[in-house]
């Protein structure tokens, strides 16, 4: 009689496995943010390529200096680093001395990065923990916004002043929309929101460009959807709210979404996997939270932007989140005390 192989297998228990490597997802997020670089670079011109190099700098250096000899090669082509001085970078005025830029790279690697146990540890947003710094100790260098250059070669020379040699910014400052909105209730055409030929943030030069970026991610499977999606529906529809009260002050919800800084956060902040709940439901929270409070802080604030500090605490709020929307363990007694 012969015997036949068993038809129920035993072994180990199964072990998640995918495609998706660090260095990869780090490459998509870069490529992603490509045509929002160039862009910046388009429009206000070589001082953009000087503050994004200054923060990629910052970040780089103190990540090799800080990490271990016999782990900096694999730190180094993971691409994190680059990643997180790329972002801080966009979120920063044109016309910012490059020596800040810098400190702000290193403070984005080692308060946001180094000190929580490095990649995969940390619980505020990097990049967005430096820009926090520098809004805090630089708050008249951050606010101070500059038009489109018009010319690539324009550089003011603010830009490579010496380190706390400097009192005013060289620089022609613009209003951004959200300021307008805020202090003078004057709009901004859509259009030009939508393309992003207007003061601002680098990374708000275009909505399209970051919209056409985000959904490379999705396509690679690089975002949880339901973050940017919860995000900037909430958004949408509380700042429609407020603008069914009053139209005049109140900003529409286009509006609310495509000014300032809110798709960059959104798409590319927010969606960090590090930072962000992990379960569909925690997602859903932490997306609702962050689109209230950067309306809340936008129209009751005393700043017209807010979404650095949405996302920064509803970082802090993510682990809780986490906590309480994790399903139950199959099996598991909920009276069982052992």
């Amino acid at each position: 009689m012969q015997k036949h192989d068993p038809q129920l297998l035993l072994q180990h228990s199964p072990i998640l496995r995918h495609d998706k490597t660090t260095p990869g997802v780090m490459l998509d997020v870069l490529l992603a943010l490509s045509p929002v670089t160039i862009a910046s670079i388009w429009l206000f011109g070589l001082s953009a390529i000087v503050v994004l190099a200054a923060c990629i700098s910052g970040a780089a250096l103190t990540e090799y200096f800080f990490t271990p000899t016999s782990k900096r090669r694999r730190i180094l082509l993971d691409g994190s680093g680059l990643t997180t001085g790329l972002l801080l970078g966009l979120t920063l005025p044109p016309a910012l001395p490059a020596w800040m830029a810098f400190l702000g790279g290193v403070v984005a690697i080692g308060l946001g990065k180094i000190i929580w146990g490095g990649l995969g540890s940390n619980l505020f947003n990097p990049a967005l923990v430096g820009r926090a710094f520098l809004l805090a100790t630089f708050p008249n260098a951050m606010t101070t916004w500059v038009e489109p250059a018009g010319s690539f070669w324009n550089l003011p020379s603010s830009t490579l002043s010496l380190p706390f040699t400097l009192d005013e910014l060289d620089a022609v400052s613009g209003a951004t929309p959200l300021g307008l909105m805020k202090f003078e209730q004057q709009g901004t055409p859509f259009l030009e929101l939508f393309l992003g030929n207007t003061a601002g943030s680098l990374g708000e030069t275009s909505g399209l460009l970051l919209i056409l970026g985000a959904a490379y991610l999705l396509l690679r499977g690089d975002m949880d959807w339901r973050i940017p999606v919860g995000i900037l529906l909430t958004a949408m529809l509380f700042s429609g709210a407020l603008s069914l009260v009053d139209p005049t002050v109140y900003p529409t919800p286009l509006f609310s979404v495509f000014s300032g800084g809110l798709l960059l956060g959104a798409l590319f902040m927010a969606t960090d996997p590090v930072t962000s709940p992990s379960t569909p439901t925690g997602a859903w929270l932490f997306a609702i939270g962050i689109g209230v409070l950067v309306i809340l802080i936008r129209v009751f604030g005393g700043l017209p932007e807010g979404v650095m500090y949405a996302i920064l605490l509803m970082n802090a709020a993510s682990p809780l989140i986490e906590r309480f929307t994790q399903p139950r363990v199959f099996g598991y007694d909920r009276e069982d005390s052992s």
